[in-house]
């Protein structure tokens, strides 16, 4: 890694990161889009839109995206590491070669806040006092909840959302933070592995078997598959998924609209 405190009158360029929304390019916002296309260099996601590249056609893109587990067999244990120092490497030498013009993007698939590793890298970036700025995305839960037209609140049924990993670094399910369900609909992000587990950690959670469970995979994408089950049922939704990126989503966001609209709602102590 290059030593920066050899050359102090080298001032970092800044770095952005942007949300590059879940699926086709144009799912990401217009301040991201702006932003993107005047980076010089570009550290991108797997999962991110290849057209995104013609945003910044002449910018350096390097592929940071991580596959498969971490730490398992044919992943990349110290992709992390690897991303961190890159971003360093780079704010300062787009700062070095075009000034206070300079842009470093980083563009995450989703939402850089969740699930992004975005802690990891805002703490590299401010230990080397590089300046940044972040720009929200459309995460996968949205785009799965409009593709199926399965809204994630309810009224009068559906006052809360969670949005759970189902994988730990360590490859183990993460199902929950204690006992109990937490919300009235709750979405598992990275689920495509752990589908017969995750139904076994709902059903210990407190979810009813029949629960209805809206499983996609690949959201915001033409291919995007959809597929309803219970909490019973979940580990059928395996071989529909094989091999995708894949949200779970349980509870009140996974049934589908009444047939007649909602006309009132009984508040508190109405009986």
């Amino acid at each position: 890694m290059t030593d920066h405190t050899s050359t102090p009158r080298t001032q970092p360029a800044r770095i952005v990161f942007i949300g590059a929304g879940p699926g086709e390019a144009d799912l990401i916002t217009v301040r991201g889009s702006r932003l993107l296309s005047h980076a010089q260099v570009v550290l991108f996601d797997a999962l991110a839109d290849e057209s995104l590249r013609d945003l910044a056609p002449d910018a350096h893109w390097i592929d940071v995206g991580k596959r498969g587990f971490s730490g398992k067999e044919g992943s990349d244990f110290n992709g992390q590491t690897r991303i961190n120092r890159l971003l360093v490497e780079h704010a300062f030498a787009v700062g070095q070669a075009y000034g206070t013009t300079g842009l470093v993007a980083r563009l995450k698939g989703g939402d850089p806040s969740l699930f992004g590793r975005l802690e990891e890298e805002l703490h590299a970036v401010r230990d080397a006092g590089i300046p940044c700025e972040i720009v929200p995305g459309v995460t996968s839960a949205l785009a799965a909840a409009a593709a199926t037209q399965r809204p994630l609140t309810r009224r009068g049924s559906g006052r809360s959302v969670s949005f759970t990993t189902a994988m730990t670094r360590t490859g183990d399910l993460q199902c929950g933070m204690g006992p109990g369900q937490r919300a009235d609909t709750e979405v598992f992000y990275m689920a495509g592995r752990q589908l017969a587990p995750l139904a076994r950690g709902l059903a210990e959670a407190g979810w009813a078997s029949d629960t209805l469970v809206s499983v996609v995979s690949r959201a915001g994408w033409p291919d995007m598959r959809h597929s309803m089950h219970t909490v019973g049922s979940l580990d059928e939704a395996s071989a529909i998924h094989a091999g995708r990126p894949t949200l779970v989503i349980v509870g009140a966001g996974a049934t589908d609209i009444p047939d007649q609209p909602l006309t009132h709602i009984a508040l508190c102590g109405e009986g």
